[in-house]
């Protein structure tokens, strides 16, 4: 399917979003005139049943809480700050999205199922997938591993021809999907996909996978993606970019480049306070960035009686209690060359 090319106008940083200065307005219409949509999709959510639901969250940035903040133990899913929309009365569906880089064993694949036993555990209903490889990666092949994981109803791209393909895969369904050129690299692109989650606006997810070499060149890469962004993807629709992005420090000046488009500030950490994802953990690999229309429905990851409020990095060699995400088990983030942590986190999508 050929996507649409719309330019796609950058946010000022720190500035409101601007989606929001249309809700009073549109709730007025939502009445008047019967539920419309605001792009002609189904009015009905899709649940594939795995999902995680709720009306309320906590907000970090509401709430004055650094981005190196730990779980609130103990706190329900209702405590603190509400998202805009369900401080406005619009009901939201809770979608839980990871970054996943989580290969191990002598061949870099999904094979030995350690990174398959953590996904399980956590729940997700959009995965941003790395090294997307499995078996002889026939369709067959992917689409069983994509069912025994997820369940019944998840859908998945992977780039082709690729020796470290980036995927995604989606409880709900997949409108459209591609890969663009990444220009530096010669064993993957920039995997991308239009997803019709609940509510009247698309989520485009992009699923990355920088180079270790340098900053330099990350950043070459990380202009190149901005340009095909801004080209495709409509300004109103919702925006995910994630994945194992390489990067040796939270403020490396290649990050730069999504300036205006991401927002950066939010950082993921274990139930330590640890932010950084590679499996020495004092490196920060995995980062999972929302454009500001997104990120204001930022909600707190919550498993079991634990919330964190600006996201999990999940280690099972640190993660406690380990039977709140069965069937991980506690060497798997250890594992033989596995080399990065999972990203997680939620939002709870406006769905009027």
């Amino acid at each position: 399917m050929r996507t649409p090319t719309i330019t796609r106008s950058p946010h000022t940083r720190g500035s409101a979003p601007r989606r929001w200065l249309r809700w009073p307005l549109f709730l007025i219409l939502l009445g008047l005139s019967g539920c419309p949509n605001l792009d002609g999709k189904a009015a009905d959510a899709v649940d594939g049943g795995l999902g995680v639901d709720g009306t309320s969250a906590l907000d970090a940035a509401a709430a004055g809480l650094s981005d190196a903040a730990t779980s609130d133990v103990g706190r329900g899913l209702d405590a603190g700050v509400q998202t805009d929309a369900a401080a406005a009365g619009v009901p939201t569906t809770r979608v839980r999205i990871i970054a996943a880089n989580l290969t191990s064993g002598k061949k870099q694949s999904w094979d030995p199922g350690h990174g398959q036993r953590i996904l399980q555990g956590l729940v997700p209903d959009i995965i941003l997938i790395q090294e997307f490889n499995l078996g002889n990666n026939s369709a067959a092949t992917l689409a069983a591993f994509v069912q025994d994981m997820c369940g019944d109803g998840f859908s998945y791209f992977r780039e082709a021809n690729s020796a470290l393909p980036n995927g995604i895969i989606s409880r709900y369904p997949i409108l459209a999907s591609g890969a663009w050129d990444d220009s530096l690299s010669t064993n993957r692109e920039f995997a991308w996909a239009r997803i019709d989650v609940p509510g009247p606006i698309d989520l485009w997810a992009v699923s990355v996978h920088l180079l270790t070499s340098k900053a330099t060149v990350r950043a070459k890469q990380i202009v190149e993606l901005v340009g095909y962004i801004k080209q495709h993807v409509p300004q109103q629709d919702f925006l995910i970019v994630g994945g194992d992005l390489n990067t040796t420090s939270l403020s490396e000046q290649s990050l730069q480049g999504f300036d205006g488009l991401l927002d950066r500030a939010r950082v993921p950490v274990d139930q330590a306070g640890n932010g950084h994802t590679n499996s020495n953990r004092n490196k920060p690999y995995d980062r999972l960035f929302a454009d500001f229309d997104l990120e204001p429905h930022h909600t707190a990851v919550a498993i079991g009686a634990q919330a964190f409020v600006n996201g999990l990095v999940f280690d099972s060699r640190v993660y406690t209690p380990l039977i709140n995400v069965t069937p991980a088990e506690q060497g798997d983030s250890g594992a033989e060359s596995m080399q990065h942590m999972a990203i997680v986190r939620d939002f709870a999508i406006p769905t009027p």
